[in-house]
């Protein structure tokens, strides 16, 4: 019939189509048109290829750029994707996020306590203190920077839940925990965009990571100690566990450096040793391979990665037994930059002498020959029977020494060449990424040139293989160097020292992340 073919012809338009198909899930509520808007950009930003659909690699890099971890990626998607076709479409997208956005509006309406509309520092306290966290001021105002938008220390429910929006569970306990362990970041990407604070936020993200920078320089300088200040844990960090999860993830990912990275640094200490003007890098490598075969190369490694462990867990103890020492009564206050540096030193100094045997067992085990020791226990017993327990510290003096120029000259360099550059431009303009980590590279490279002669004398007191005639001490070793080899004997091993930081750095960088993230830090 007419009446009915023309209802036919009518149906097959966009209009009667969408009257005839049931209504996408987020029509079944009718949405403000400013929210519908909204979400409907926010779509068409994670839709990054434009097909009307977002997949996981769309949301990957649009989680990437945006400061938060991919990892949340595969959740989101897992949670939002209702025909399980591996991507979303806008109406799955929207009916998800507003389902999302009212369970974080419960969660926001029971911490915000005046029901003022925000959730201010004293009820972050209480929310966390509630959960059976304590938490200080200082650490409450540094978790409430990461969600505020424009720097009134407090959160509107906008600015919460454009935060949470990635988050992968609505309960307070997990909001809390994605809150904590987003990626700093976030922070920085979001202040550049908002125009707040920049600075701040841009300088509390570069000091980070020059700083995880700076320890992994230093632990693959052959510098001796470790001068770093040991990483810090919140309170609510040492109740859920996360501080040990970080420790046994920086722990494996030496190991596997080290171990990837072996061979140059027993080439390195065999030319601090036995080191003259025709033994180079690549003729000290054929001889290892000749007297004992491809294995031999990773000589001493054993005892190397064995005592990450004791080093970091005193390292760690004695560190907090020093900040309670400093803060005596005072348990709420601060401690300052240099009294970090002071604990930190001290309980690097500490750590140091206890496993400094281990250093010892470790160079010699590195210099053996085929057949000299039966593993580490025969070693140190030999080492034992020869000299004593003198033995095991032989060169430990050197070894603290060399801390002082590294440290001072590490400084001195860094702030000199990042000064210079701001002499140069806008005070305003804040360095470039890469102009930190230059200056950071530079001024680790100058420290070690400096420190450097001092980690040779060790490593040969170490030995104990001095010249017959001369003083079996660091300044007898000193003077036989130069009388013999010149300035230059004082840089024996330089190059495959340096050679090795680059690979080192990168692999601890990569296997600490994974370790991370599978150990759950991080993860909600």
């Amino acid at each position: 019939m007419p009446g009915n073919g023309g209802s036919a012809r009518i149906s097959a338009s966009p209009a009667v189509r969408a009257v005839v198909k049931p209504p996408p899930a987020h029509y079944l509520h009718e949405l403000p048109a400013q929210d519908e808007e909204r979400l409907e950009c926010l779509f068409q930003r994670l839709d990054l290829d434009g097909n009307g659909r977002i997949d996981v690699h769309d949301l990957s890099r649009a989680l990437r750029d945006a400061g938060v971890h991919t990892q949340y990626a595969q959740k989101f998607l897992a949670r939002s994707d209702r025909t399980k076709s591996g991507d979303i479409s806008l109406a799955e997208f929207i009916h998800y996020v507003r389902e999302h956005e009212k369970n974080l509006r419960l969660q926001f309406s029971d911490l915000d306590k005046n029901k003022d509309g925000k959730i201010d520092l004293e009820e972050l306290i209480r929310a966390f203190k509630e959960l059976g966290i304590e938490m200080t001021q200082e650490e409450a105002t540094k978790l409430l920077q990461r969600m505020d938008q424009d720097g009134s220390l407090n959160i509107s429910f906008n600015e919460w839940r454009d935060f949470l929006l990635y988050a992968p569970s609505t309960t307070l306990l997990d909001i809390i925990e994605y809150w904590h362990h987003t990626t700093n970041m976030y922070v920085l990407k979001k202040r550049r965009f908002l125009q707040h604070d920049s600075t701040l936020s841009a300088c509390q993200v570069r000091e980070e990571f020059l700083q995880r920078y700076h320890e992994l320089l230093q632990r693959y300088m052959d510098i001796g100690e470790d001068i770093g200040v040991p990483e810090e844990f919140t309170k609510g960090e040492m109740v859920s566990g996360m501080w040990w999860r970080h420790l046994v993830s920086g722990g494996i990912a030496g190991a596997v450096s080290r171990t990837c990275t072996a061979p140059l640094d027993r080439i390195k200490v065999y030319l601090q040793v036995h080191g003259t003007r025709h033994c180079n890098i690549m003729s000290c490598f054929r001889y290892m391979l000749r007297e004992g075969g491809i294995s031999s190369l990773w000589r001493g490694n054993g005892i190397n990665v064995l005592k990450i462990g004791p080093e970091t867990a005193l390292k760690f103890m004695a560190y907090e037994q020093v900040k309670r020492a400093i803060k005596a009564d005072n348990e709420a206050c601060e401690l300052r930059l240099y009294e970090r540096f002071c604990a930190g030193s001290m309980a690097g100094g500490i750590s140091q002498s206890a496993i400094y045997p281990l250093e010892v067992l470790k160079t010699r085990l590195a210099l053996r020959k085929t057949g000299e020791f039966d593993g580490m226990v025969d070693a140190a017993k030999k080492i034992y029977r020869q000299g004593g327990l003198k033995s095991f510290y032989r060169g430990y003096i050197p070894n603290l020494i060399g801390i002082l120029p590294y440290a001072g000259i590490d400084l001195a360099v860094y702030e000199t060449l990042k000064n210079t550059y701001l002499c140069t431009h806008d005070k305003k303009e804040q360095p470039a990424f890469w102009i930190l980590l230059l200056c950071g590279t530079a001024s680790s490279t100058a420290g070690q040139v400096c420190s450097y002669p001092l980690a040779l004398v060790r490593t040969r007191l170490q030995a104990e293989i001095t010249p017959d005639r001369s003083p079996n001490t660091m300044i007898g070793v000193f003077k036989d160097i130069l009388n013999r080899e010149g300035i230059r004997g004082l840089y024996r091993g330089l190059t495959p020292n340096f050679l090795k930081v680059a690979p080192a750095v990168s692999i601890s960088y990569v296997v600490y992340e994974h370790f991370r993230q599978a150990l759950g830090v991080n993860m909600t």
